[in-house]
């Protein structure tokens, strides 16, 4: 049986990768800050992967904001942690294979969909603090370390945290429908990106991971959908008009971004799939 470590575990994306390992006979061990694990700690680090000596490690502990009070958070979890493990697997377990997140908001965004082959811009801590685990993981490599970097965009479960904006619309839709009338304030529904299942995301990791000559892609659906796309396709399914629960406020407020949205051709190639669409996984989230 193989051994897999998964930093960050508390999370959508972790509990979706524990079971897929699971499927695949793994044996898992599970750290998080909650957990009292802390990836940013580099002695206990490198004594967990002394001690279980794993086939995989996969790093996906993060805040995942962008706002600049996290930057010193942001460092030590992403940055600092991808140091902590690859060093400890160079010199501890070097077969091991090593999986660390990267994500579509560290690229260069023109609109235009984003490969790995595009260009990182430094716009905010998480970016910053993402683009140095990337830089760290091509040093790691050149040693002879298998470390995979796959950049992920915006994907949903029914385990999103209700702050989430895909998640606090479903959650309002399921309160409509049970008879509640209450209204939300929104900005900006124009954005678009994607809107895939966490589910199908964690395939495309294990399918990456387990490849022996693609060490860096985005991992999406190549499909962006508005914010009134998830709207529309919500309220549909509980027959209702989301105009009468919303109100759109226009205080000036610009987004980061009008558009994300990946080029998944790269993960394509190896063959992972997304398999779930948008009105599927909104049925998921209205459960």
């Amino acid at each position: 049986m193989k051994t897999a470590i998964i930093f960050g575990i508390t999370g959508q994306d972790g509990f979706y990768l524990k079971k897929r390992l699971i499927g695949n006979n793994c044996s898992v061990i599970g750290i998080s800050r909650s957990g009292g694990g802390d990836v940013a700690d580099r002695a206990y680090v490198e004594n967990v992967i002394v001690h279980q000596k794993p086939d995989y490690i996969f790093h996906l502990a993060a805040n995942s904001t962008t706002r600049h009070d996290a930057v010193f958070e942001n460092h030590a979890t992403i940055a600092t942690g991808t140091l902590n493990i690859l060093e400890a697997v160079k010199q501890h377990c070097p077969d091991c294979r090593v999986f660390i997140t990267g994500s579509g908001v560290q690229f260069e965004n023109s609109g235009r969909p984003i490969s790995e082959r595009d260009n990182f811009a430094p716009l905010s801590p998480y970016a910053v603090s993402r683009i140095q685990s990337v830089y760290a993981a091509r040093y790691y490599r050149s040693l002879g370390i298998r470390v995979y970097v796959g950049y992920l965009f915006h994907h949903e479960s029914p385990l999103r945290k209700p702050t989430h904006l895909c998640k606090k619309i479903a959650e309002l839709a399921k309160r409509v429908k049970q008879g509640v009338h209450e209204q939300i304030t929104l900005g900006d529904i124009s954005v678009r990106k994607e809107v895939a299942f966490a589910g199908d995301i964690v395939e495309g990791i294990w399918t990456l991971i387990n490849n022996d000559h693609v060490f860096e892609a985005t991992v999406g659906t190549g499909k962006a959908y508005s914010i009134q796309d998830w709207l529309d396709i919500c309220f549909s399914q509980i027959g209702r008009d989301w105009h009468d629960y919303v109100l759109l406020r226009n205080d000036g407020f610009v987004a980061e971004y009008p558009v994300l949205v990946s080029d998944p051709s790269t993960i394509f190639s190896l063959g992972w799939q997304p398999q779930t669409s948008i009105e599927t996984l909104a049925e998921m989230m209205l459960k």
